[in-house]
């Protein structure tokens, strides 16, 4: 009996659509009750959501199109791309038509990530029900919600760009499904420009969409112009997006796409286009053209701006990077992630993987391919999750099909076993590899001294606590000025209040190794830096980890003496208005 559907069937049906509809309200549901706090309390998951937020303000308030900067921070240009904003933008001035400016806002918190999670849904629903079937399309909607990674980036109040990421790697992967091999290569190359032109981190599964193209044409040369009209879509549409977003910005920077990068893709379809137009030829004709497009864009990149070899983030001070990138959770390996975390971000994926193999075994002709294709995209960005965490959620997006395939074979099984405890044990693996991470929580919380404040969890800090998200009161009350505080609250303060801050936690800050410097100073070296830089205020959060991470490091510094409750007696203290738990000082003049 074949459990595959042996024709692909059409592009969209009113079922497929009610499948994905009921799938995703219930997941909305759900994702709507527990975050219900977060969002009355306005507490967003990350310092980029709050910064996003207070982008979109700049943007509706005048700020021009082109102008990425963030001017109360130093003027901070921003290598985000405008792509992400236009959707919260469209509903706040949507809502905002006949709702409070707040309202507004907090409707587009919460419907924006939503919709983007339909979109998601939607393009992995599709793949499952043109090639496993009815059943499978709503599975793999399931799937695709418990895997944690994923649904972290898609729950109400993230407003950053991975979800939107993760929607245009899922846009390039129906594209292999398509039945015309230029319309289906236009769609890879279309998407594979979007998540690009959304983070340039999405480059190492960009290639690997393009090595499976390269694979299919070696397999038939018929199949060739799959990986042709991929890359002229990547190049045409990338050029399009940054005339769009950028406009004439020509500035070489290793973490956006820029000039360089439209000359790497260019020349790259250009030769993979000569070369398709002289097949058939000898199968090394072909390779010499694969390795020459690919040379030729690592040589483009490599002569035209050699400091991006190491790596986006290659311009960062040492001490920005020793004290700031390198102890980011998120972008550190696998082994450096807490066993919750490696759990959730390995075990679906590697479940998923098997399956894979499994279908492809299973499977003959046009879907046999089509697995081991799918097998080396699900593998590569496993790959990729397990050197940089947070590459877990593409991963986790490309793992809902198999896996749901996975879990619909489990449960089929599981109700033909009659002795109970077998049963039960079946189920209890089941829920284990959907939820890995259960068993290692429950663990942790029953371990006595294990819980720690976390203001990312959408729980609100205990009373006379602080988090990321905390409104800071006392500071509000104050006149405009510029303050200096850690890096990881500044975004909360240019949300909340009118004041300007000496930079925030994003890596073209030219003013952050100040601020790092600053925090680990001594008092008489941080005034100084204080004066050149305008500081008017200084305020901490203490809760947060990171100025507890500068009185450990520095423990005679200015962060170790404010958590201490010893200022300098340059500092005058701010009483507190309310119980926000932030610490707030005025600069005392000079002399």
């Amino acid at each position: 009996m074949t459990l595959f559907v042996e024709r692909r069937r059409p592009a969209l049906t009113p079922d497929l659509l009610v499948r994905v509809a009921l799938a995703w309200a219930m997941i909305c549901a759900l994702l709507l009750v527990t975050t219900l706090s977060a969002m009355i309390g306005q507490r967003f998951p990350d310092p980029d959501d709050t910064l996003r937020l207070v982008q979109v303000r700049d943007l509706l308030a005048g700020q021009g199109w082109f102008d990425l900067a963030q001017h109360r921070a130093g003027a901070t240009p921003m290598h985000w791309s405008r792509l992400v904003d236009l959707p919260i933008a469209a509903v706040i001035l949507a809502v905002g038509t006949f709702a409070s400016a707040p309202a507004a806002e907090m409707t587009a918190l919460i419907v924006v990530p939503l919709l983007t999670l339909f979109a998601c849904l939607f393009l992995v629903g599709r793949v499952a029900w043109r090639i496993l079937g009815d059943e499978l399309a709503v599975f793999a909607c399931l799937s695709f919600a418990f895997c944690v990674p994923v649904i972290e980036q898609l729950r109400p109040m993230r407003i950053d760009h991975h979800g939107w990421q993760i929607a245009a790697v899922l846009l390039a992967l129906n594209g292999l499904m398509a039945r015309s091999p230029r319309a289906g290569g236009w769609l890879v190359g279309g998407g594979l420009a979007l998540a690009l032109a959304i983070s340039l981190e999405g480059l190492p599964i960009a290639a690997v969409f393009m090595g499976v193209l390269a694979l299919r044409w070696l397999r038939s040369r018929a199949d060739r112009q799959w990986l042709v009209s991929a890359m002229q879509s990547l190049a045409l549409v990338s050029l399009a997006l940054h005339g769009a977003t950028r406009g004439l910005d020509l500035a070489a920077n290793c973490d956006a796409v820029g000039p360089v990068h439209l000359a790497m893709f260019a020349g790259g379809a250009v030769v993979l286009t000569i070369t398709a137009a002289r097949e058939p030829r000898p199968r090394g004709a072909a390779l010499t053209g694969f390795a020459l497009a690919a040379g030729g864009a690592l040589g483009i990149l490599l002569l035209a701006t050699p400091q991006c070899a190491n790596g986006a983030f290659a311009a960062l001070d040492p001490l920005s990077r020793a004290m700031w990138y390198d102890r980011i959770r998120e972008g550190m390996p696998i082994w450096q992630q807490s066993l919750p975390v490696v759990l959730q971000t390995l075990l679906p994926p590697v479940i998923a993987l098997a399956a894979t193999f499994r279908l492809a075994g299973r499977a003959s002709g046009w879907l046999r391919c089509w697995w081991i294709d799918y097998a080396i995209l699900l593998g590569a960005a496993l790959a990729v999750s397990v050197f940089v965490a947070r590459a877990g959620a593409v991963a986790g997006a490309l793992a809902a099909i198999p896996l749901g395939w996975q879990l619909r074979e489990w449960l089929r099984g599981a109700r033909h076993l009659k002795r109970p405890l077998k049963k039960a044990m079946i189920y209890g693996g089941i829920s284990v590899a959907l939820v890995p991470a259960a068993p290692a929580l429950l663990l942790v919380s029953a371990v006595p001294g294990q819980a720690q404040l976390s203001s990312g969890n959408g729980r609100p800090p205990p009373p006379g606590r602080c988090g990321l998200s905390s409104r800071p009161v006392t500071l509000a009350a104050l006149p405009a000025g510029t303050v200096l505080a850690p890096l990881d609250v500044a975004p909360q303060i240019l949300l909340a209040t009118r004041h300007s801050v000496l930079a925030t936690g994003h890596h073209r800050a030219p003013r952050m190794a100040a601020v790092i410097a600053a925090f680990l100073a001594p008092p008489a070296e941080a005034r100084a830096i204080a004066l050149r830089n305008g500081v008017d205020y200084v305020a901490l959060c203490p809760d947060v980890a990171e100025p507890q991470n500068y009185a450990h490091d520095a423990p005679r510094g200015l962060s170790a003496r404010l958590l201490a409750g010893d200022p300098p007696a340059w500092l005058e203290p701010v009483p507190r208005r309310g119980d926000d738990g932030w610490q707030v000082w005025r600069m005392r003049p000079a002399g």
